[in-house]
């Protein structure tokens, strides 16, 4: 998956916008963040999940999904592999760190 089918996946959500924070790119519903792109760096990009969605993705894929470091990683933040990682999947991990954020 390249950056540009990310970033087009991610503003598929009704009232989903581009945003940036901390000198990357990153994606809200409403005020919340529920994605970035470049971090850890430019191959990777971030979702936020529950802890409980997090395992189940990294039990599904770990080459593609993993814990993001420290508090942040225990909370449900999850780093995915782009190069790696299939369209389709990644669509539904977003639609799920779109809902948790959107919900609340």
């Amino acid at each position: 998956m390249k950056i540009a089918d990310f970033r087009k996946l991610a503003l598929s959500f009704k009232g989903a916008i581009e945003s940036s924070h901390m000198n990357h790119p990153d994606f809200r519903a409403g005020n919340k963040i529920f994605a970035s792109l470049g971090q850890p760096d430019e191959a990777w990009a971030m979702v936020k999940l529950t802890p409980e969605q997090q395992s189940a993705m990294d039990q599904s894929d770990s080459e593609v999904f993993k814990p993001c470091n420290g508090a942040w990683g225990q909370r449900g933040y999850t780093n995915i592999y782009l190069p790696s990682a299939k369209k389709a999947i990644v669509k539904i991990v977003l639609q799920m760190a779109f809902e948790n954020v959107s919900s609340k």
